[in-house]
């Protein structure tokens, strides 16, 4: 018994060390993964931004945390349920989850590769041949050869990675992935910002109207002082009309200031997936002012843009591809097996005598193809210069959003300063002058000129401070949110795509990432 599993074991050595050589082989083989390694594109970063105020300074450590829900510094609880919301039902989040799910899908289809291909097959057949099989020469009868066959067996191929084709193509896939997860990131950022910068600016729609609503009852009360100066024989008829002419224009401007604010509030219902016959926001003039933005490093743009980082990710893919293009230049190698049951009874199938099995390497190699591999190689380096170039402009167009909107906030805190003054300015100059007609020493002209001067002050704070808010939002949404690169990397459950729903309904927020860094092929 001893000597039988000695025995044994002796004739297994050699195949068990085979079979470890070939595996060895393989696996260095696949280290070997032609194309170029894949660095990060230069990209010309400033040392500081030229449009920041004095109090921005070089950021700290804690500067750089996940900072969350970047929408709640501005204390807003109408904003941060309606970015809940949106959240949850927004539909152009929704499409981009869904191209981040196939992008991970697509990772899985890529590492499939590595594995060899097994099937199982089995069949049956009954056939004849035409020829007189042997029987009794007293009865002249014939019949032709009629025959069964039945069979099971495996197949099995497998392509090992030589030349790290395979490789190439998971590590694309990976950074299409995490390039998806960015974009999935950017949608979503895209989505609330233009929520938030819609919502101030109904807000502010809401100060104008009630700007113009004071302006309507006080343009009443001008109506029925000139009424009362005409009665007493103090003014004139044509100081009447066009005291009524200035109150009917006003009237007419406080109704046309509600198109631009339904149209804003329909802007909102679609953002938050709900129709906007169903949705409304009751009137709230705007009182928030612009918080403070934690400073900012320009290089922390490179991580904390979403756009940049799918722009990259973008560039990383390309890069890849120019590997498995090289790859077909060498000879790929298949090794194949079979191996399975084949009688022509079916009882005796699965016997050792039934069986059989085939197992051998093929080696192919291309020797012409007029060019195409050439091509294919070319097109692929022009597909990853043109992705260099999409990723530097991206970062261009960054440092422009943010210089444009931190310029905005600078220029805009001075002119309220200044705008509040001309405010206060005109209203005392419509308190005197109106003060001198009551008193009949100025024409009525001069009290329609104060007050189209107060009120075009007014007015123009209104736009102002709604103009601030939206810059505020465009700051923050332009140094990335709260989003950070490294949320690339965290793996996540499914993102569930959102359905339409009722302005009443509510649905968990969908989550959103990416696999693991892709690992550097040598």
């Amino acid at each position: 018994m001893q000597s039988d599993r000695i025995s044994r074991a002796r004739r297994l050595a050699p195949r068990a060390l085979t079979i470890a050589v070939a595996a060895a082989l393989a696996t260095l083989l696949a280290a070997c993964a032609v194309g170029p390694d894949y660095k990060r594109p230069a990209a010309e970063v400033p040392a500081s931004f030229k449009e920041a105020a004095p109090g921005w300074k070089v950021a700290e450590p804690a500067d750089q945390q996940d900072r969350g829900d970047w929408w709640t510094i501005y204390e807003d609880p109408q904003l941060n349920a309606l970015v809940d919301k949106l959240n949850a039902a927004n539909q152009t989040i929704a499409q981009f989850a869904a191209t981040y799910r196939q992008a991970r899908a697509l990772v899985g289809e890529a590492r499939s590769a590595y594995f060899p291909i097994i099937g199982a097959s089995a069949g049956a057949s009954r056939s004849g041949n035409g020829i007189a099989s042997s029987g009794s020469s007293t009865t002249g009868s014939s019949r032709s050869g009629v025959g069964n066959s039945f069979n099971v067996q495996l197949d099995a191929s497998w392509e090992p990675d030589l030349w790290g084709s395979v490789t190439r193509s998971v590590n694309a896939q990976k950074a299409g992935q995490q390039g998806a997860a960015a974009d999935l990131a950017n949608a979503r950022l895209s989505a609330q910002a233009t929520l938030a910068q819609t919502y101030f600016s109904l807000r502010a729609l809401d100060s104008t109207q009630k700007l113009l609503d004071d302006t309507v009852a006080a343009y009443q009360r001008s109506l029925q002082l000139t009424q009362n100066q005409y009665a007493a024989g103090v003014a004139a008829r044509s100081d009447v009309i066009q005291a009524q002419t200035q109150l009917q224009s006003a009237q007419a401007a406080a109704i046309d200031n509600g198109i631009q604010r339904a149209q804003d509030e329909h802007a909102i219902a679609v953002l938050i997936g709900v129709p906007a016959s169903v949705f409304s926001l009751p009137p709230m003039p705007l009182t928030a002012t612009p918080p403070t933005v934690p400073a900012q490093m320009p290089s922390a743009l490179l991580e904390r843009r979403p756009d940049i980082a799918s722009a990259e990710r973008k560039a990383a893919a390309a890069n890849e591809q120019i590997g498995v293009a090289i790859a077909a230049f060498f000879p790929s190698l298949t090794v194949s097996a079979t191996g399975g049951f084949e009688n022509s009874v079916f009882s005796q199938l699965l016997t050792v005598p039934s069986r059989f099995w085939t197992v051998g390497p093929q080696l192919a190699a291309t020797l012409f193809d007029a060019g195409l591999r050439k091509a294919q190689t070319d097109a692929a380096r022009a597909t990853y210069d043109a992705d260099v170039a999409t990723y530097r402009q991206t970062v261009l167009t960054a440092f422009q959003d943010v210089e444009d909107n931190l310029a905005s906030l600078r220029i805009l805190e001075q002119e309220i300063v200044v705008q509040r003054q001309a405010v206060e300015s005109a209203r005392q100059a419509l308190a005197i002058v109106t003060n001198e007609y009551k008193a009949g020493t100025v024409a009525f002209v001069s009290v329609l000129t104060a007050q189209t001067t107060a009120f075009t002050a007014e007015q123009k704070l209104e736009s102002i401070a709604g103009q601030r808010m939206v810059s505020s939002v465009g700051l923050v949404k332009a140094l990335g949110g709260g989003w950070d690169a490294s949320q690339m990397n965290r793996e996540t459950g499914d993102v569930a795509a959102p359905a339409p729903l009722p302005a009443s309904s509510a649905m968990p927020v969908a989550q959103s990432g990416a696999g693991p860094q892709q690992t550097q092929t040598k």
